[in-house]
């Protein structure tokens, strides 16, 4: 933990709030004299019911004149605690179910350390009260200091700066929060959290620890009883930040020294500000117009596991308390490590979005100007205003005028190609040289030494086999250089034509070493196997997907990017699913003009077999979770069930909307998606709605309700049977029809397409709702059909 306090500002001390309230919290410690010796205590954090049967209560001691910690103890003959949970949605249930194996949670505990800036002192204190005086047991409060200080300092630590905001900015009680980490009897330790500012206000899970990773498993995660209650309503930022003037230099030795100055406007009065950063990052001093600020910058696993991202949070405290939409400088100096190399002079960009301070990924314009060894070439996001060489440096300012959510870089030892389509430039760099990782191995071929001649045979032995080393020919980082450049310029036109224009003039794609990509605005990371040939590629990437993917789709998806991500973005967890799928179903939309629908087809088969392939407990990976659970689905019995999910579920969605709204509507919805939604969050009921205006006349489900009920917020791919009958003559002809599904629950229900085809006339398309025990649906036709076949273009996710 870091915290730098404020200087001395005209000759006084200044108030060291930030240094106190950060000493006090970690230090308060347990309060021997208010330890009590409870039974048949009880209270409710919203949905959340705890019930301390019988033990020991101790509180901290007060930070800041506020009690924000207790403990309780159920270690003694007939001790018990218990937590008392029923989610309120059928979703929630399962989620719970399959991390617990029960639907409702109602666990026995044997201790419970609680972290609270709420009222939870008072109302325990109270409960004490009404029972009479409570009894202090100080011994057993001293027994229990020894015990459990250092786990409730641990806990601190990782919550401190929710904590100390909460303190230093005084908010109401009844927007604090309460944390409760509890030793269950059957579960082992698991978290509760009740946030009323969180847009879930009700969050239970645990920190899981498998195959040299750690996890928070999200076991269910909901809004609390009151707040359904209320109409939902967004929670705005804290503060708006418009514009970053950011000074970057990076050393030979490849740290990187930041200098940020941030236009940030508060939207009400604030003594605290939040901001995240990458943990490679140091934060090392800030002022606000120019005065020196405070600042907290503690290591928290536990909420940056929850968080998800990866980045850290780290308070600053101003000198003065600043004033609502009034706009400030922050000048922020941070330095870290974020860039490594890979070998070779092959570089990795570990922080790509958060190697500077950002909070919510506001839109803003900004100015960059990188300081690098000048034998490296440094790529960016924005337009170049002035490159030169001062010595053994290179000095390049750029210049975003577009109100963007990130500014990144990249860097190396490059070869370029510069590609101009109309109104827009791309400009493509690989490696000149291979990173370490995809190196051949060396082999070893045996040389077998001619057979001596049958005189000399009896006179010497005869040698042996040698084993010469022969060095395979290394792969050439930039073979496809310029097909991934003509490939990208055109799949960037061919998407401009229906979504309108990219954010940005100039979109600059870089090599990053890994398997996968990220789409910057302006500004793509691209896997080095990209740029390979296909024949060159490590033997793990050579089967006929991988190969498409890394060949075909890869770059088209993080070219989607630039509009789905960067210019219409999400806010939420719940909602980002709908970035990823509409970015690859862009991709595949580009590979069926290149290559055919077939081509789609292939892919789309390979993502329904690897959505229906299963976990080492036999869990099928799509039965995990919905697609609105988002990162949620980084779960430690299924690692990769996440990607699986949000990628290959979310493209068969996407898929199924266009076999529904037809192919004009479907890219007719897309284009109106970008201008409704440019620099904009979207949700996924707000996509739902926007989708539905472009049905068909007639469609079964005309608000797609039941699409997205089954499909986004629910789990299940169907087997689905055609039973159909024909009965009477031309020209009365009745069909009768029934789609049976198995291999789902009997709350499924779905819509599938079926094709009727006739002697003379056009081939009739019908949508029917699936069942368990389905209605027959009827159609009076002047013709006996000569077939009737269920879902003839995948427009269904079936099994």
């Amino acid at each position: 933990m870091r915290i730098l306090p404020l200087l001395l500002i005209g000759g006084l001390p200044a108030l060291a709030t930030l240094e106190s309230a950060a000493r006090e919290t970690l230090g308060a410690g347990l309060d021997p004299q208010q330890c009590y010796r409870v039974r048949d205590l009880h209270f409710a954090r919203e949905d959340l019911r705890f019930y301390f049967t019988d033990g020991y209560l101790i509180f901290g001691r007060p930070v800041q004149g506020r009690r924000v910690a207790a403990v309780f103890s159920g270690e003694t003959e007939g001790g018990d605690g218990e937590v008392v949970l029923f989610p309120p949605t059928v979703a929630e249930r399962r989620s719970l179910a399959f991390f617990t194996g029960t639907p409702n949670l109602m666990e026995h505990f044997r201790s419970a350390v609680l972290v609270f800036t709420d009222d939870t002192a008072e109302l325990l204190e109270r409960q004490l009260k009404s029972r009479g005086e409570p009894v202090r047991v100080e011994e057993a409060g001293l027994l229990m200091k020894a015990q459990w200080e250092p786990v409730l300092r641990n806990i601190l630590e990782s919550l401190q700066v929710r904590v100390i905001a909460d303190l230093l900015s005084e908010r109401p009680q009844s927007e604090g929060f309460f944390y409760a980490a509890l030793a269950g009897r059957k579960l082992g330790n698991f978290d509760c959290f009740y946030d009323p500012r969180g847009r879930e206000q009700i969050i239970v899970g645990q920190v899981v620890f498998r195959e040299n990773r750690t996890f928070f498993d999200y076991w269910t995660s909901f809004v609390a009883r009151s707040f359904r209650r209320r109409p939902p309503a967004e929670i705005p930022p804290d503060y708006v930040i418009s514009h970053y003037r950011i000074q970057a230099t990076l050393e030979p030795d490849l740290k990187l020294r930041v200098v940020t100055r941030a236009r940030v406007t508060p939207q009400g009065p604030a003594r605290v500000l939040v901001f995240q950063i990458s943990p490679r990052m140091t934060v090392r001093e800030v002022r606000i117009q120019g005065e020196p600020a405070e600042i907290l910058q503690p290591e928290s696993l536990r909420v940056n596991l929850m968080r998800g991202d990866g980045n850290a949070a780290f308070l600053v405290v101003p000198a003065r308390p600043l004033e609502g939409r009034r706009e400030y400088e922050v000048e922020f100096r941070h330095e870290g490590a974020v860039v490594s190399e890979a070998g070779h002079r092959v570089y990795y960009v570990g922080a790509r979005g958060s190697w500077y301070p950002n909070a919510g990924l506001h839109f803003a314009r900004y100015e960059l100007t990188f300081r690098y060894p000048k034998e490296l070439n440094l790529v960016a996001n924005g337009e170049v205003v002035e490159d030169l060489e001062d010595g053994p440096w290179r000095v390049t300012e750029r210049r975003i005028d577009t109100a963007v959510r990130l500014a990144a870089f990249n860097l190396g030892e490059y070869a370029r190609e510069r590609i101009s389509r109309g109104n827009f430039t791309v400009e493509v760099y690989a490696n000149r040289r291979l990173e370490r990782g995809l190196e051949p191995r060396p082999q070893q071929v045996l040389i077998v030494p001619p057979p001596q001649p049958p005189w000399n045979r009896g006179s010497r032995q005869q040698p042996n086999v040698v084993p010469v080393p022969i060095e395979p020919p290394r792969p050439d980082p930039a073979a496809r250089l310029q097909q991934v450049a003509s490939e990208i310029a055109s799949a960037l036109e061919f998407m401009a034509t229906y979504f309108g224009p990219p954010p940005l003039k100039t979109l600059t794609v870089s090599p990053i070493p890994g398997a996968f990509g990220q789409g910057f605005p302006g500004l793509v990371y691209l896997s080095t196997l990209a740029y390979l040939d296909p024949a060159q590629r490590p033997a793990a990437v050579r089967d006929e997907y991988q190969q498409l993917f890394f060949s075909e789709i890869l770059h088209a998806h993080e070219t989607a990017h630039q509009w789905w991500g960067n210019t219409v973005t999400t806010a939420h967890y719940q909602d980002e699913w709908l970035m990823e799928a509409l970015a690859n179903y862009s991709a595949l939309l580009w590979l069926e003009k290149r290559k055919g629908p077939r081509a789609v087809e292939s892919v789309l088969n390979e993502y329904r077999r690897r959505l229906l392939r299963k976990t080492e407990d036999g869990t099928e990976i799509e039965s995990v979770g919905p697609l609105v659970w988002g990162s949620r689905l980084r779960v430690s019995q299924a690692p990769n069930a996440w990607q699986t999910i949000i990628y290959d579920k979310g493209t068969w969605v996407m898929h199924m909307l266009r076999r529904r709204l037809g192919d004009e509507r479907f890219l007719a919805m897309l284009g109106q998606l970008r201008r409704r939604y440019q620099y904009r969050a979207i949700t996924t009921d707000q996509f739902r709605r926007l989708a539905a205006e472009y049905l068909p006349p007639g469609f079964p489900d005309p608000q797609l309700e039941n699409f997205f009920d089954q499909w986004v917020y629910s789990t299940g791919i169907p087997a689905l049977k055609l039973e159909h009958s024909v009965q009477g003559k031309p020209p009365a002809v009745t069909l009768r029809v029934r789609v049976v599904q198995t291999n789902v629950g009997d709350d499924f229900a779905t819509e599938a397409p079926i094709e009727i085809h006739l002697p003379k006339s056009k081939p009739l398309r019908r949508w029917v709702r699936t069942g368990a025990e389905p209605e027959p649906f009827t159609i009076k036709l002047r013709e006996r059909p000569l077939r009737v076949v269920l879902d003839p273009d995948n427009a269904v996710l079936k099994r």
